[in-house]
């Protein structure tokens, strides 16, 4: 475990992630736009940087975790960014969500100074985040997989090398693309099983398990029952990601009917104030179509 390792972005998922690399034993360096909160971090351990410039001097392995293409395009290519610091050799794995196409122009910049760059973005929400149990997609040259396997063993259950330089960041689209799809359907089927009369707790427990079980209606479907909107992902994200997938698809010529609704859905929520809410938020929607509300008594 030679390799000096920094982390940029200490978000809902960037935290936990972060903290996992520490526990791991990695000698880590972070930076966070908000400087605060790398506190918990940096009392745990870890340094502190003043820059991704001063972090990348410091790192040859370089974790960026933030919220949109632009914000990677910021921190790694801006006046501040990783490019002004790293050596030629730096291995940068983006873990954020951006689209495919950012992604290889960030890449091809870097390359220009000698910098090595994978696309790895992640699924399993603020808990996977926490508990190391992220499902990680990644796109790049096998080498540069292979250096950056231990690290993303601290922080992944399930890693997957996808393809070249962008595929990591498609492949993640189409999981969002599912992770919608399951939501909606979720939302749906309690809402018609409040509007039954049926045990919401009981009907649960009766289909998780079968064929129409999910990752979403598992971890999901029982906070919609409690009324627990507390965020594992939130609609705000959720919906950025969603732009991404209809953006990306348009490029590719690929129908999104369903996925497009959805975006919809999500820019209702969003437009009623509940953009913070978590992604499961979205039976709200529905509910207000419906006049049911699941698990009212």
């Amino acid at each position: 475990m030679t390799d000096r390792v920094g982390f940029l972005g200490l978000g809902i998922m960037g935290r936990g992630m972060a903290s996992n690399l520490l526990r791991a034993g990695f000698d880590l360096t972070v930076w966070n736009r908000t400087a605060a909160r790398a506190d918990e971090l940096v009392a745990a351990g870890a340094r502190r940087a003043d820059s991704p410039a001063e972090l990348a001097a410091a790192c040859e392995v370089i974790c960026c975790c933030v919220s949109d293409t632009p914000d990677v395009r910021e921190v790694l290519l801006g006046e501040r960014g990783v490019i002004h610091g790293a050596a030629p050799g730096t291995l940068v794995i983006d873990m954020s969500t951006i689209s495919p196409q950012g992604a290889r122009e960030i890449a091809a910049a870097l390359a220009e100074r000698g910098v090595r760059f994978l696309d790895a973005p992640v699924s399993g929400g603020s808990e996977g985040a926490a508990k190391g149990t992220l499902t990680i997609m990644v796109g790049g040259d096998a080498d540069d997989v292979a250096r950056a396997t231990p690290v993303l063993q601290a922080m992944g259950k399930t890693i997957t090398h996808v393809g070249g330089t962008g595929d990591g960041q498609t492949v993640k689209l189409v999981n969002q693309i599912l992770v919608v799809g399951n939501m909606l359907a979720v939302a749906e089927a309690l809402i018609f099983a409040q509007a039954s009369g049926v045990d919401l707790e009981k009907t649960l427990h009766a289909v998780v398990g079968g064929a129409a079980g999910s990752w979403m209606l598992s971890n999901r479907g029982p906070q919609v029952i409690r009324r627990d909107w507390r965020p594992g992902f939130t609609i705000d994200l959720q919906q950025k990601d969603l732009r991404l997938v209809l953006e990306a698809a348009e490029q590719v010529g690929a129908p999104m009917i369903a996925t497009a609704m959805i975006s919809q859905l999500y820019r209702t929520l969003q437009s009623a104030g509940l953009g913070a809410e978590g992604n499961h938020a979205l039976v709200k929607a529905l509910e207000r179509l419906a006049g049911i509300e699941v698990g009212a008594a």
